[in-house]
């Protein structure tokens, strides 16, 4: 039986009720199937399913926490405890809020809103009748909006005549529809604890499947995207579709029209992401390292071009005064913005990192209430726009164009899974190389760590800091969290010791506090889709048991 739930709602609502004028997006006076069974139909159909149905529109949400790449990217970030969050739109001030924080002089400072911890108040606020108040909600409606566009693309796309080479023009937006698919199934199953696998646009089942599955699922898009893009045989007309899916605003700096290898070496990089981020260190297996390192070679290059995002005059992708998490951490003065830039964020950061110079600001230190958190005062802000120091990278910028946001995998991803897995093999130089490119490539400016005699323990910690700095506000840092034991117990080894802590109230610098965190490392099958589509019989559970 069909049945069809909330991520059909999603991409009906915004298939046909969106239109900007430079995403090639279907005439919404033309909303029936028919009109995407054109060439041009079906790529407005592909480039508009996964920037506007995956990316930008939903059913709820408000300015600070509805948007994916400010919102439920935003999560991952205050989880991981880069950004944190005074406002109370959507509990963010409550996800972000640590279980207790241990200052230099033993004073131990509860969550504010204990009994309640970060693992209560998933459950506390899982309910459909919160609607967009739920923060499980979104990467789940987003990343399953995007995948019923690209259901209905695979099925359209049989049956378009293109005005010209046939074979290669449809291989393209196949391989298009699988990647994006790939990609959502890998962000599903990377955060929540079951999930589903849909085949048809705007149908469903009950039948949910283990978060192991939702990954397996994610690989076999990937590959599926990989044997479309090498039938593609004409190289200009797969360029030329390609050309068309992607937004020319995206196609700037990093961002442009991949080649059919740099695709492929795209998809190696996230197949790596899927192994590396699911999987604690810990558990991790002599075969799992040695497969991220046959991707990771073969991964994205730093010449290579890559998925990206960028604001434009119209917001039509997103925003310049918020569509990201960096947009929404920038201010005048620290505190001033909707995200606070975290002091455990800050202090990652080497001695006389130019990316910090460039783009990090101390100012007075600002105090929150203390009555929504025990660890987000902070004396920093991002600099909107940086300081335009040549040849580093920006991370943060109200100006149209400007700031380039990482969709998918890139070159310093890569590069750092590389690292790990070699640094994990007993490479441990080739690893920090690895780490130097990385460094290098991003303008750090801060002397080789490769040839300095480093223990392997050293090398982990300096690969753990440059994956803090390297990929921040893109929805990695989490995951980063959570395989390294961070958010377990501090009594089980987890949590941070040694962090710098602005104390509530008083405004007291501590550099040797310790942070126990809580959270729970997947989240349950959010009950905005549980409410009209209940598991059924022989389905996975649904509920994380810890």
């Amino acid at each position: 039986m069909n049945r069809s739930k909330i991520f059909f709602l999603l991409f009906t609502a915004s298939f046909l009720g969106s239109c900007k004028k430079d995403l090639n997006i279907i005439n919404p006076n033309l909303p029936t199937p028919e009109s995407a069974k054109t060439e041009n139909g079906v790529i407005a159909l592909a480039q508009g399913g996964i920037y506007v149905n995956g990316f930008r529109d939903l059913k709820y949400g408000d300015g600070i926490y509805g948007l994916f790449w400010s919102g439920a990217i935003g999560f991952h970030e205050m989880l991981a405890d880069v950004v944190q969050a005074e406002a109370a739109n959507g509990f963010i001030n409550q996800i972000s809020t640590p279980d207790f924080v241990i200052l230099d002089n033993g004073t131990k400072i509860n969550n504010p809103n204990a009994p309640n911890t970060q693992k209560a108040l998933v459950r506390q606020i899982n309910k459909n009748a919160n609607q967009g108040a739920n923060f499980l909600y979104y990467e789940w409606a987003y990343m399953y909006s995007m995948i019923s566009v690209c259901n209905s693309v695979l099925a359209i796309v049989e049956e378009v005549e293109f005005s010209s080479d046939q074979e290669s023009k449809k291989a393209t937006v196949q391989a298009w529809a699988h990647f994006w698919k790939g990609y959502a199934y890998g962000r599903i199953g990377s955060i929540y604890y079951a999930g589903l696998i849909p085949t048809v646009s705007g149908s469903t089942n009950g039948d949910y499947v283990t978060k192991e599955q939702i990954i397996a699922e994610s690989n076999s898009n990937y590959d599926k995207a990989i044997a479309a893009i090498s039938s593609a045989s004409n190289a200009g007309a797969y360029s030329s579709v390609l050309g068309k899916l992607i937004p020319s605003f995206n196609q700037v700096g990093k961002g442009g029209i991949l080649t059919q290898d740099m695709w492929k070496r795209n998809i190696n990089t996230l197949k790596a992401r899927n192994i590396l981020v699911n999987t604690t260190v810990a558990e991790m297996s002599a075969a799992q390292w040695q497969s991220i390192l046959t991707l990771t070679n073969d991964g994205t290059k730093a010449t290579d071009k890559i998925f990206t995002g960028r604001t434009n005059a119209t917001g039509d992708f997103i925003s310049s005064s918020g569509g990201t998490v960096s947009l929404k951490a920038q201010a005048a003065l620290a505190g001033g913005n909707t995200y606070k830039l975290s002091e455990r964020w800050v202090m990652e950061f080497k001695d006389g990192d130019k990316r910090k110079e460039n783009n990090v600001l101390q100012t007075q230190t600002w105090i929150g209430n203390s009555d929504r958190g025990n660890s987000f005062n902070t004396r920093y802000t991002l600099i909107n726009g940086s300081k335009h120091m040549p040849g580093i990278i920006i991370y943060s910028s109200s100006t149209d164009g400007e700031y380039e946001l990482y969709l998918a995998a890139s070159f310093e991803e890569n590069e750092l899974m590389k690292a790990e897995a070699l640094i994990n093999t007993g490479s441990v130089d080739p690893g920090l190389a690895s780490v130097d490119a990385v460094r290098t490539f991003q303008g750090a400016g801060i002397p080789a760590v490769s040839g300095t005699g480093l223990s392997p323990a050293q090398a982990k910690e300096e690969l753990r800091r440059e994956r803090r700095v390297a990929l921040p506000f893109i929805g990695l840092s989490f995951y980063d969290a959570r395989r390294l034991g961070i958010i377990n117990p501090l009594a089980q080894g987890g949590g941070r010791k040694g962090v710098v802590v602005v104390a509530p109230t008083t405004g007291v610098v501590n550099t040797n506090a310790q942070i126990e965190y809580g959270s729970l490392d997947y989240w349950d099958v959010p009950d905005n889709e549980l409410a009209y589509n209940p598991p059924s019989a022989g389905s996975a559970p649904v509920v994380n048991p810890k």
